[in-house]
């Protein structure tokens, strides 16, 4: 029987990562209207943070562009973006009701059902050159050179070696061959099944 959503419990925490391009933040969102969740994006926060810094972060495609990849690199010498971001998703977290789209929380939070989709460096790179309007080189190696200073980033600040580290996981789920639709049927099936008829979360 599906959950009667509007019914929720409020402390109910759901986060999902993965590498960009796997389609994190588009399945987040419909999961987040389907379930009436709260949607919080640590992208987003650090963009919000980076136009505070005179980036300009709102335009499309803006990580993987020059200045996007510049202040990438800020980042690995400057760790105050990062810890503003986890700190405020941290907060979020604690009041419930919330799908976390983040690359940090499945490790910092303790509780919660937390999701990886994983896909290759390709499928990637053919998603954001279709997204973005580049080139399908051009977006390959500005994924490889963001994908390995953010791991970087991770790794010196916290510890844990994204997409590598799966320990954190209750659902690892390859998307290479799934549609943006499958992914989310999918993830409903397993939301239904292991969040919304248990007791645990």
């Amino acid at each position: 029987m599906t959950a009667t959503y509007s019914k929720l419990p409020k402390k109910i925490v759901l986060c999902i990562t993965g590498m960009t391009g796997c389609g994190k933040s588009t399945v987040a969102k419909k999961i987040a209207k389907k379930f009436r969740l709260r949607y919080f994006s640590g992208g987003d926060a650090l963009k919000a943070l980076a136009l505070e810094a005179g980036y300009k972060s709102v335009d499309r495609g803006w990580w993987e562009s020059e200045e996007g990849l510049t202040f990438l690199k800020k980042r690995t010498q400057d760790s105050s973006f990062d810890r503003k971001v986890d700190e405020q998703l941290l907060k979020w977290a604690q009041e419930g009701s919330v799908i976390l789209d983040s690359w940090t929380m499945p490790w910092l939070l303790e509780r919660g059902f937390k999701i990886w989709l994983d896909a290759s460096p390709e499928v990637r790179a053919k998603r954001i050159a279709e997204r973005d309007g580049l080139s399908f080189q051009k977006a390959l190696d500005a994924l490889e050179e963001k994908d390995a200073k953010t791991k970087m980033i991770y790794k010196e600040l916290y510890g844990f070696e994204l997409s590598k580290d799966f320990c954190p996981f209750d659902l690892v789920l390859n998307v290479d061959t799934l549609s943006p639709r499958e992914v989310f049927q999918t993830l409903c099936l397993a939301l239904d099944r292991f969040v919304f008829g248990s007791e645990e979360y």
